[in-house]
């Protein structure tokens, strides 16, 4: 793609880095055809070939983002799917960031949607403040019926995703230091994480007793909290950089081997450090350094020798997006659940997403359902007995639309090698 930006422009270095992205991208359309919103819309201004055009006029006119641009930008998941299909290398991920970020700058949104991204963005990375905000908002539950007939679809989608009921906090899981037994055979961390640590407890906690079991002692570093991942998809760059720059530090201290990670979009953002903080003087190498250390939970249980076990249930497995487009991780998962002794069926368009994207669900709540109805159906089809996948947005986005019992991957491992059964899974 040809790119007409002055000098003065492209010595800016998000304007630097976006043209190098956008000069990769030979209009080849390939992408067209594995993007979510643009297989439901059939629009070309939503599909990531019509978006990088949009990118391209805004980043070169040096002006405010405009409405048409925002709203096409907003309707991305950022599933990155469409990296998986280019044939030219583009870097969608990092353009589309660097996108969000300048909108963020110059955009300003009507107020309601200010408030309600205010507010998402502020209670969702501190789990205390979440799991409160949860209580208050299950009490409101009972009128989305009544926001949504008003029109407030963004409200209603909130109200609707919060859980009927919500765990107790997980003794194991909360900062502290796990000793391994047996003979250690070394030492890791593991992110607690925010909206996880609240909404599903036992995910961390099966970690913890799968590695342990196997001679890991595990760290966990409450302090950082949340990773960054979701303010940085919402294009609050200083937030994003200032928890990277925390999470950093900790880990940094810890003095660990790697750093385990059990939610694939936390893990796509840990993994992208190094690339996030590459200006900065102070953490440029410490970020690469954590980066090289990161994770998925099922990418370092693979490299373990785990023996073959009877896990019996067949299974439904759903690749996040973050996990096969972001990590490139795409066959570990399911060979450790096989291994196990779970049979594992692969959905069919495995490659779209199910419309969870971190916050996607609730200010993108009618393409969000329509995605949800598509993957359930096509999960629903294999008539499995329990579904597996890695990412907390999937479980909770999923599971709204379905009563096939929905678990994270390390969940199922941890029972099949000699911990607790899952409590949803039935008898």
């Amino acid at each position: 793609m040809q790119t007409n930006f002055t000098a003065e422009q492209l010595s800016l270095p998000r304007i630097g880095a976006a043209n190098q992205i956008l000069r990769k991208c030979v209009h080849c359309g390939f992408c067209t055809a594995t993007c979510p919103t643009y297989v439901l819309l059939g629009d070309e201004l939503d599909s990531p070939r019509g978006r990088i055009y949009l990118i391209k006029n805004m980043l070169e006119s040096g002006a405010p983002a405009d409405a048409k641009t925002v709203k096409h930008l907003d309707r991305c998941l950022s599933c990155l799917s469409c990296m998986t299909t280019c044939p030219s290398g583009v870097h969608y991920m990092h353009l589309v960031d660097e996108a969000r970020a300048h909108v963020e700058e110059t955009y300003t949104r009507p107020l309601p949607e200010r408030l309600l991204r205010g507010v998402l963005a502020y209670t969702m990375p501190r789990p205390r403040l979440f799991r409160l905000s949860l209580i208050g908002a299950k009490l409101a539950s009972p009128l989305a019926p009544v926001a949504k007939s008003l029109g407030a679809t963004r409200i209603a989608a909130l109200l609707g995703l919060v859980p009927k009921r919500l765990p107790t906090p997980e003794p194991i899981g909360q900062p502290g230091t796990f000793p391994a037994q047996g003979q250690k055979k070394g030492r890791v961390a593991l992110l607690m994480g925010c909206v996880q640590s609240v909404l599903e407890p036992g995910i961390n906690a099966a970690t913890i007793r799968l590695l342990n079991r196997l001679g890991y002692e595990v760290v966990v570093r409450g302090e950082e909290a949340c990773c960054g991942s979701l303010t940085h998809h919402m294009g609050q760059e200083q937030d994003a950089l200032a928890r990277a720059r925390r999470s950093i530090d900790q880990w940094t201290k810890a003095d660990v081997d790697a750093v385990i990670v059990t939610a694939s979009g936390c893990g796509t953002t840990i993994k992208d450090y190094g690339h996030m903080l590459r200006h900065d003087a102070a953490y440029a190498e410490k970020a690469k350094a954590i980066s090289a250390k990161a994770k998925d939970v099922t990418e370092f249980l693979i490299a373990q020798d785990l023996p073959a076990a009877q896990g019996g249930l067949r299974l439904a497995y759903h690749s996040a997006c973050s996990m096969q487009h972001g990590q490139k991780i795409r066959t570990e998962p399911q060979r450790l659940l096989r291994r196990a002794g779970f049979t594992v069926m692969e959905v069919p368009e495995g490659h779209l997403c199910c419309g969870s994207a971190g916050t996607y669900n609730i200010l993108q709540p009618e393409l969000a359902s329509k995605l949800r109805d598509r993957k359930v159906a096509n999960i629903e089809s294999l008539s499995p007995e329990a579904i597996a996948t890695g990412n907390i947005g999937c479980i909770t986005q999923i599971g709204l639309g379905t009563g096939i019992p929905i678990l994270h991957t390390v969940e199922l491992l941890d029972w099949a090698y000699g911990g607790p059964k899952p409590a949803r899974l039935p008898g």
